[in-house]
């Protein structure tokens, strides 16, 4: 009897250690939580929090919903005008992440080119870096700014390079900055040859970009007309009562479904086919 009370209690000690010293695998919430936070860096938005988008997205489908049911009185249409206002904040923190990316990418030549003149100049690497913030591109001032006061105040630069890559969240800042952290680690003279080489490279890359954007741009915005004239029809109607409080019955309901989902599905399949490969941080 005493072994089985010791081994019952030795089992429940091990469930209560594993439960707490195991490294538990993330949970849904978590997951979409990080993606948010990923996307809000890129988006130059690390001081905004995942809850404060959440409460304004919900926030912007609630005014969205009551102003468009005190002017349709059919609550159907003013549960899909408040469902698609309520992704307004998401969309445009997408867009402006896509944006700065762009932005990024075509000033990170003349940021190589300035940080390898400083370096051909004769200044450190920590201080070239550091330069960058009055005379590099205005887009990434603040950043190399910020990489400045951390250095002189911490003076530790492989730390300062990791506080760096946050504040850029950007996938070019990423190998530029590892870049030069291994080019500081190992020494030597090839640093110039380094830094002369990336800029051909994002010089080439960003060339080649352009264009498929270019010729990308009217199949986008094709997509987005096609999707949004029949939506800014139904908001038209709205203002007129007995023609759209038929979507109030069974019928309308199920109209305004399929309706919803064949944009959806089409919008998400053309935007798929005509999206070009977007480069990851897997250097972060």
């Amino acid at each position: 009897m005493g072994a089985l009370i010791g081994l019952g209690v030795g089992v429940g000690a091990m469930l209560i250690w594993a439960a707490f010293a195991l490294p538990r695998s993330p949970r849904p919430d978590d997951v979409n939580a990080g993606r948010l936070q990923h996307l809000l860096e890129r988006a130059g938005m690390a001081h905004v929090s995942v809850t404060s988008l959440t409460g304004l997205s919900l926030l912007f489908g609630f005014m969205a919903l009551v102003v468009v049911q005190v002017v349709s009185r059919t609550f159907p249409v003013a549960l899909v005008f408040g469902l698609m206002a309520s992704t307004t904040p998401y969309a445009t923190v997408r867009r402006r992440a896509r944006v700065r990316q762009q932005e990024f990418a075509q000033v990170w030549p003349e940021a190589v080119d300035n940080l390898s003149s400083a370096v051909r100049a004769g200044m450190s690497l920590p201080d070239g870096l550091i330069s960058l913030a009055t005379t590099g591109p205005e887009p990434l001032r603040d950043a190399f700014a910020q990489f400045g006061l951390d250095y002189h105040v911490t003076g530790r630069f492989g730390e300062s390079l990791d506080r760096l890559k946050v504040l850029l969240a950007d996938p070019v800042g990423d190998r530029m900055v590892e870049g030069l952290r291994v080019a500081r680690e190992v020494g030597g003279g090839d640093l110039g040859r380094l830094l002369r080489n990336l800029s051909h490279y994002l010089r080439e890359e960003e060339r080649t970009r352009s264009e498929l954007e270019a010729r990308q741009a009217w199949t986008v915005s094709g997509a987005r007309m096609a999707v949004a004239a029949p939506w800014i029809v139904l908001l038209m109607m709205s203002f007129q009562s007995d023609v759209i409080t038929h979507f109030a019955s069974a019928a309308g309901v199920l109209v305004l479904m399929v309706g919803a989902a064949a944009c959806f599905g089409a919008y998400a399949l053309m935007t798929r086919i005509g999206r070009l490969p977007v480069e990851r941080r897997i250097l972060a």
